[in-house]
């Protein structure tokens, strides 16, 4: 699972580009560089170094349409929803609602009924750190069933029948990335709080930092991009029931996002403070650290901390190096994880490695 590794086709891309450039500028070139190779693909970049905020984006909202994708153009962010998720969870943490080394038996919502051999096993914390042993969601047979939607059919007896039949945790203690794992925390949250995902989720992270084009079930705005597959078809944006849409639900732009990368990376804030939860390391899987959502990636004296975001349509990923107060994110309107970790590889190789 290294998601920092040194490209040889560098050599290629280095053409293209100046070292005399400031950094924003060989961070722009190498994106170009990437849309003149995949000019199919749009592509939406931010990044953040202290206060200074540096946006790039290429090609337009969709196939059909010529209007140019910018920092405001809303993309899936998918799977990011899970550190949004966990700073919530840690949030609740640092409030006194819950703790991390409590067992979920007592949090989980009416319906959930743990089986005897399972309960008082999984703590919170496995949940966040995808080692609970709990079985997932086939998404497979749902893609097979809906490929356009296939989150549509999930309902919580989906759930509650699927965690209420399991007898035994096989692989407890093992990293298996589990989006019923998240899914339970944001209805963990929502026990704690008394309140659904969606209004903790605004009244803790999307008020206060003014994210207005960061939404979660409504999201029909004319600045949305057209996802694409990978064989060039489209691919409506997932919907979610908001019950369980702590794994995945939300949809944003790269100038939202960089404004949320920033208040992690502003320690005293009440987000910062959370995030710092987030970063502490919990299971470690082929050299890298897992944490509350976040895979922890140690890099040439760098620590990393990173998520991507993959549908069936679109791709993402946010990053950031809390010591050298840099953050990036990245979106891509097709299902191509291999193209969004090439750009980042040769982004961090090139650029965000050498920050003091």
């Amino acid at each position: 699972m290294k998601h920092i590794t040194t490209l040889l086709f560098f050599s290629i891309l280095v053409h293209h580009f100046s070292f005399a450039q400031n950094k924003t500028q060989q961070l722009d070139s190498i994106i170009q560089s990437y849309h003149e190779k995949f000019p199919e693909v749009s592509m939406s970049v931010g990044f953040i170094q202290d206060d200074q905020e540096f946006y790039t984006a290429y090609g337009n909202l969709s196939k059909e349409r010529t209007i140019k994708v910018n920092k405001n153009s809303v993309f899936e962010i998918a799977s990011i929803t899970k550190i949004i998720t966990s700073n919530l969870l840690a949030q609740a943490v640092i409030e006194g609602k819950l703790k991390l080394d409590d067992y979920i038996d007592a949090y989980l919502p009416k319906g959930y009924v743990l089986h005897k051999d399972i309960q008082q096993k999984i703590k919170i914390s496995d949940l966040a750190a995808h080692i609970s042993g709990l079985p997932d969601i086939d998404f497979k047979e749902l893609i097979e069933k809906n490929p356009q939607q296939p989150t549509s059919t999930v309902t919580l007896e989906t759930l509650t029948t699927l965690v209420n039949t399991c007898t035994s945790l096989t692989d407890y203690g093992s990293y298996r990335y589990s989006n019923i794992g998240y899914i339970l925390l944001g209805q963990i949250l929502e026990t704690v709080y008394g309140k659904s995902y969606e209004e903790i989720l605004n009244e803790k992270i999307t008020t206060p930092l003014q994210l207005s084009n960061t939404l979660t079930t409504d999201f029909n705005v004319p600045h949305t991009t057209v996802g694409y597959n990978r064989k060039g078809g489209t691919q409506e944006f997932f919907t979610w029931n908001p019950a369980i849409g702590a794994a995945g639900l939300i949809k944003s732009n790269t100038s939202d996002m960089i404004t949320y990368v920033k208040a992690v990376l502003q320690e005293e804030t009440t987000i910062g403070k959370a995030a710092l939860r987030t970063e502490q390391l919990l299971h470690v899987e082929d050299g890298d650290g897992i944490g509350l959502g976040l895979v922890i990636v140690e890099d040439s004296g760098n620590t990393l901390y990173l998520k991507t975001g993959d549908t069936l349509g679109q791709a993402s990923l946010l990053c950031y190096n809390r010591a050298k107060n840099w953050g990036i994110v990245i979106f891509l309107n097709q299902a191509n994880s291999k193209l969004r970790q090439e750009m980042l590889n040769v982004m961090y190789d090139v650029v965000l490695k050498w920050f003091f």
